[in-house]
């Protein structure tokens, strides 16, 4: 396990907040996780705040408008923002950091991606706080990366890493900008012996979420892992 490393800033010129306004309001989907609405300025990404006791977590970018800033406020602040890969990044990032004094994550390849903000790196894995961990998980970026969270049978945030298809099942997907396939591949093996029936209950994906039909977050996690064809998948044509 490694310790994270701080980045240092560079005196360039900030990245302007750009502000976009959320359709809705954050939703509760599980005890302690809201999901907020896909953010346009990560392409339809969706951004999560988990509620914990040692500090909020928000992971990935939510639009920046006043509803949001005020929501993550009426929540207790937030302490951490990582960021499960590039994609992950909104042009306002740097007001979101100045607007909430988070400490921003990120896995170490993509950090070089801020180099004007004050981040904190990590190489294969980090326990961000007691129970929540950050895994490398590298394939669809370099740096990609999700993010445990023991509660409730196991809940996994996968950012870009495991997506609902059309039929809401998680899967990697193999786009035309993936970094790496077969190792992408080699990752979502990588969490099948991690984890177990005991120990992944839920994914919350980092976009596709209208496939779950309002649902916002997969069930049966591990059992849809299992049922994954690596092999085949390995001759998976992009898109």
């Amino acid at each position: 396990m490694s310790s994270l490393s701080p980045e240092p800033p560079v005196n360039n010129p900030t990245i302007p907040l750009v502000e976009t306004r959320s359709p809705k309001v954050p939703r509760l989907i599980l005890e302690d996780v809201y999901a907020f609405p896909p953010n346009r300025e990560i392409l339809g990404g969706t951004a999560y705040l988990i509620v914990n006791k040692s500090g909020n977590i928000l992971v990935d970018c939510p639009a920046w408008d006043a509803e949001n800033q005020g929501f993550l406020t009426e929540q207790g602040g937030v302490r951490w923002l990582f960021l499960t890969h590039r994609g992950g990044i909104s042009p306002a990032i740097s007001g979101i950091q100045r607007d909430l004094g988070c400490d921003i994550i990120i896995q170490e390849q993509e950090a070089y991606l801020l180099p004007n903000l004050t981040i904190a790196s990590f190489s294969e894995e980090f326990e961000i706080s007691p129970g929540i961990n950050l895994i490398w998980t590298p394939g669809h970026t370099p740096g990609s990366a999700c993010l445990y969270f023991d509660s409730q049978g196991g809940i996994l945030f996968t950012g870009r890493h495991l997506l609902p298809n059309q039929e809401g099942k998680p899967t990697p997907l193999r786009l035309s900008k993936t970094f790496h396939w077969w190792r992408q591949l080699a990752s979502v093996g990588k969490l099948r012996d991690r984890f177990s029936n005991e120990t992944l209950a839920y994914l919350c994906p980092g976009a596709n979420t209208g496939f779950l039909r309002g649902k916002r977050v997969i069930s049966n996690a591990y059992e849809h892992l299992l049922e994954l064809d690596l092999d085949q998948l390995k001759n998976a044509p992009s898109f």
